[in-house]
């Protein structure tokens, strides 16, 4: 049986280590940074090593597999160890909190020969694997552009913490548009051939409150009063809101694919988020910012919701939550690969090295042109 030790004690340590269970995988260690964390979660998860030396859980569990679940800031060092080790690793995303890194491990990886697996695994989500289905038959003709819009109105008050900086990992590049590009690029095609992009910093600073370990429960560590003297903030410093424009090479289209990718953290939602894939013959929409809801096509001069395809919902994890279900998927595939079967492709080191590359090219924010001197 294949074993795996995981790195990351919340909510994505746990999630993870479920995947892998479902996809038939040991679980054989676990490893976080607070000693009574970790040994509480491997205790009530019933996985018999825990420990907070990940090169020491390294050499005593001798896992074939890694599975990288902390803050994208505390990945480069423990993949670049797996690595050595040769252990295969699925890393959760952000890959890295740099281009440099994330490039220096993806050559590593290849180096070294072990699988990896880069977990912007919202491609996976039901009807998102239906809309890649219809745009390869043909269904909306030749894909001509993606919209895929967002606004999370998340609150400003969250504790201040790893999501909040830009070396810990943090911003909305890292964890939302890594998604939307992956669910683009899987269902149109993963050529990226141009970029251009704009962020901003809407939040500015956040207070900082002790005993926040769960990124699932942060919200309850909101301080109840936000005028007291004696609380302390940290200053914010990666963006809150991004607009990024992406041309997609398509073997479906004779032209490039043009992609809007729009994000706004803070702000509020009127209608619902949505992806939507437009074509020369018709349209495809899926509602949800990860496109987990529901599926309509454009026929004529109608949307019509369409059913999710049998064969399609059988490959669909049963699980409780949408990020749950699409971990289970990518590990599922890792598994199979890892073990010799035959699978489609999934989301490597490639993927998660390009998507980091192309994440620091729009934060440079460069793209613009002085206009204030025309006539």
């Amino acid at each position: 049986m294949t074993k795996v030790l995981i790195f990351g004690t919340g909510f994505a340590g746990q999630g993870h280590a479920e995947a892998f269970r479902a996809a038939g995988a040991e679980v054989v260690g676990i490893v976080g940074r607070t000693p009574h964390v970790v040994k509480e979660v491997a205790e009530t998860m019933g996985i018999p090593y825990s420990g907070t030396d990940w090169q020491q859980a390294l050499d005593d569990c001798k896992p074939d597999v890694v599975s990288i679940a902390t803050p994208g800031g505390a990945h480069y060092a423990p993949i670049k160890q797996a690595i050595a080790a040769g252990c295969h690793v699925f890393c959760d995303k952000p890959m890295t909190h740099s281009a440099e890194t994330a490039v220096e491990l993806c050559q590593l990886a290849e180096e070294k020969g072990v699988k990896t697996a880069y977990a912007a695994s919202f491609r996976y989500a039901p009807s998102v694997l239906h809309a890649k289905r219809l745009v390869a038959e043909g269904a909306i003709g030749e894909p001509t552009e993606i919209e895929c819009m967002s606004h999370f109105n998340l609150e400003r008050e969250i504790p201040f913490g790893w999501s909040h900086r830009r070396e810990d990992g943090g911003g909305r590049l890292n964890n939302n548009f890594t998604h939307t590009l992956s669910i683009a690029a899987s269902v149109v095609g993963d050529r990226i051939l141009r970029v251009i992009g704009e962020v901003r910093d809407d939040l500015g600073r956040a207070p900082i409150v002790d005993g926040v370990h769960n990124f699932a429960t942060r919200r309850d560590f909101i301080p109840k009063d936000l005028e007291d003297p004696s609380l302390k903030w940290g200053e914010s410093n990666v963006e809150w809101s991004y607009t990024v424009l992406a041309q997609l090479e398509s073997p479906f289209a004779g032209k490039p694919v043009s992609v809007l990718f729009k994000h706004g953290g803070l702000v509020p939602r009127f209608l619902e988020d949505h992806i939507v894939f437009y074509g020369t013959r018709g349209a495809i929409y899926i509602k949800g910012h990860y496109g987990s809801g529901a599926l309509y096509i454009h026929e004529g001069k109608e949307w019509h919701e369409q059913a999710l395809p049998d064969d399609i919902a059988v490959t669909i994890p049963d699980v409780t939550g949408e990020t749950e279900q699409c971990w289970h998927y990518l590990a599922r595939e890792f598994i199979k690969d890892i073990k010799g079967e035959s699978v489609d492709p999934y989301p490597t080191f490639r993927e998660g090295s390009q998507y980091q590359q192309i994440i620091e090219i729009v934060r440079r924010n460069d793209n613009w042109t002085d206009v204030t001197g025309l006539a």
